[in-house]
């Protein structure tokens, strides 16, 4: 059998390449969506299989006895198509296939605009998770293909939330179709709007967040009365973890949501989960979260360890506050994921005691250090020392 992978770039004619379009001519029979087998040049086979799924396909394929075989791909082959998993699976199961790319929808937009497309960032938000905020501050502009529960408007409207509602960007509708069309306007404005199925959304660049190291100063949170991990505790707390960009990340007893936003913010790819029983702390913690457009902070209200029932398995986690239920908390933590790196919070000796107990019960030794914070205040031109109490950090060892 002689099979070829075809890129069809937007869908019709005009998108395929000479061999693209013979191979399509030739096969005795075409498989891709349905949307491809209706734009086909003229002359191609009637012999047609509305098939995009791989195992589908290759179902098919293992049953035909057509001698050429052609398999439609919108884009190009190569850009975030189906094309690879088909490849993989011919190559395990021994059917050589040819590959012949198509025009890809960046290509499309940067020729529509007139401008290149070498230096852009390419992100897919089709299908996949995808957080706007933190691919559209890296200093470049940003293309993304949309689709499913992601649309240019959804993109922009997250961008706009995050404060980023003036920069500028392009959708680009139905690209080298006779209903193409391309609007460039504000990241706000955009979210306000609708598109076609069929769009691109091209983000210039998004001022980047300033620098900044674990510690973030304790007034620039919303904390009412709820209490709040300290400044200096937090920083200690995020080195102990050694907290990655791309980390699942649980917060338990989050308080006013201090710890979580500079998990979220040391996380930028990562997810970040936080636990609070109490209605206050977690309107405190909602609003935090707004204050710094931390989108991969979740918030589950309720009490530990069930509100951490169906979170996914988390790479480290910070308890810092349990209500009393500390041993069944570090149980939850350590069967979601035995080697969770791990730092709990104590004032009280007790807690402490607590925590060594919890982690040896799973074998697990303990490294605890004793932070004690003392701060100047201004008082009538003096300035008076102030201490509060010692924290105790328990670190799984």
């Amino acid at each position: 059998m002689k099979l070829t992978l075809v890129g069809m770039g937007s869908g019709g004619s005009a998108g395929l390449t000479a061999a693209g379009q013979a191979a399509l001519q030739e096969a005795e029979l075409i498989i891709g969506a349905n949307r491809l087998l209706q734009a086909l040049p003229e002359g191609c086979t009637r012999n047609r299989a509305a098939l995009y799924k791989t195992d589908e396909i290759c179902a098919l394929l293992q049953r035909t006895d057509c001698r050429t075989v052609a398999v439609a791909y919108s884009g190009d082959t190569g850009f975030y198509s189906g094309a690879a998993a088909l490849c993989r699976a011919l190559d395990a199961a021994g059917l050589p296939c040819t590959v012949e790319p198509g025009i890809s929808s960046v290509q499309l937009l940067a020729a529509a605009l007139h401008r290149p497309w070498q230096d852009w960032q390419l992100v897919s938000a089709h299908g996949c998770a995808c957080d706007p905020l933190t691919v559209c501050t890296s200093g470049k502009p940003t293309f993304f293909l949309t689709g499913g529960k992601e649309n240019p408007a959804t993109l922009c409207a997250r961008l706009a939330a995050g404060g980023y509602g003036a920069v500028m960007a392009t959708v680009g509708e139905n690209l080298a179709l006779p209903s193409e069309r391309l609007v460039t306007d504000t990241v706000a404005a955009l979210a306000k709007q609708q598109f076609a199925p069929l769009s691109v959304l091209l983000v210039e660049p998004c001022p980047p967040a300033a620098r900044r190291v674990p510690g973030l100063p304790d007034d620039a949170f919303l904390r009412g009365k709820t209490p709040m991990t300290k400044q200096e505790v937090r920083a200690a707390v995020l080195a102990k973890l050694a907290v990655r960009p791309g980390d699942i990340l649980w917060d338990v007893g989050a308080g006013t949501g201090s710890v979580s936003v500079e998990l979220a913010l040391a996380a930028p790819a990562g997810q970040v989960y936080a636990a609070e029983c109490d209605d206050e702390a977690c309107g405190l913690i909602r609003e935090n979260r707004a204050k710094f457009a931390v989108q991969n902070l979740h918030l589950t209200q309720g009490l530990a360890p069930a509100a951490l029932a169906d979170w996914p398995a988390p790479d480290a986690v910070f308890i810092g506050g349990s209500k009393g239920n500390l041993p069944a908390i570090v149980d939850a933590v350590l069967t979601a994921n035995p080697a969770a790196r791990l730092c709990i919070s104590a004032i009280a000796l007790e807690t402490l005691q607590q925590a060594v107990t919890a982690l040896t019960a799973h074998g697990l030794g303990a490294e605890v250090t004793q932070i004690s914070v003392s701060r100047s205040r201004a008082a009538g031109g003096l300035h008076l020392l102030l201490a509060n109490n010692p924290v105790f950090l328990i670190v799984r060892e």
